[in-house]
């Protein structure tokens, strides 16, 4: 199976990706939603025995994303950072490392709730950061998955999870693409970051992530 799904919105081809992330061939851009870089060890400094090596995962990903797509533009629709005590001294780190390995790559940040709290990614990043929305092709790119009055919305923020049911109790709870008339939410790339169950609504897409694959729910 592909790791990818194409689908046409908004007059657009777009390619879903396994690795919660969006392709955009006529742009050569990928977007990224709700990475969360720190989060644990944000968690960590406020005493929460949580996991270590999250941000070292996430980029490695993100490593692996950049090496299979044609990409010139690499956008993140909000929550770079988690938290202020995401400027921890290793996260920072290894973002610099990371940003030192893809040093010709363009990086734009669509500011979103964490990013006004944790504070812009230091300069040294060389990341562009600009308030919602910014406007691609057919598409307002957006942290809030709120309507545009003209263009379709990609966004993050509620980090959506759909569930499937089979045969007597069995359950499972996926990360989602959820695609609306004029909104698309996008599920959270972090690996630490949880999920919000969304509730189907009528004439809309959801497109689950698993096990290297995508696939729409029907």
């Amino acid at each position: 199976m592909r790791p990818y799904l194409s689908i046409q919105l908004a007059g657009a081809e777009l390619w879903l990706l396994a690795d919660k992330a969006i392709y955009y061939p006529a742009e050569r851009a990928l977007l990224i939603a709700d990475a969360h870089f720190g989060k644990a060890a944000a968690y960590r400094k406020l005493g929460q025995p949580v996991p270590h090596g999250t941000t070292d995962d996430n980029l490695q990903r993100l490593d692996a994303l950049l090496a299979a797509y044609d990409c010139e533009h690499l956008i993140f629709l909000g929550d770079f950072l988690h938290a202020p005590e995401s400027h921890a001294a290793g996260t920072l780190a290894a973002l610099q490392a990371w940003r030192e390995r893809h040093a010709s790559l363009a990086i734009t940040l669509i500011r979103g709730n964490h990013d006004k709290r944790a504070g812009d990614p230091p300069q040294h990043l060389g990341i562009i950061v600009v308030p919602e929305p910014l406007l691609l092709g057919p598409f307002a790119l957006q942290h809030e998955p709120d309507p545009h009055p003209t263009h379709h919305v990609l966004a993050g923020h509620v980090h959506p999870t759909y569930r499937l049911f089979g045969r007597g109790r069995q359950r499972l709870r996926l990360p989602c693409f959820y695609v609306l008339q004029h909104v698309s939410v996008l599920p959270a790339f972090g690996a630490f970051t949880g999920g919000m169950n969304i509730e189907r609504q009528e004439n809309s897409r959801v497109y689950v992530v698993g096990d290297g694959a995508v696939w729409e729910s029907l």
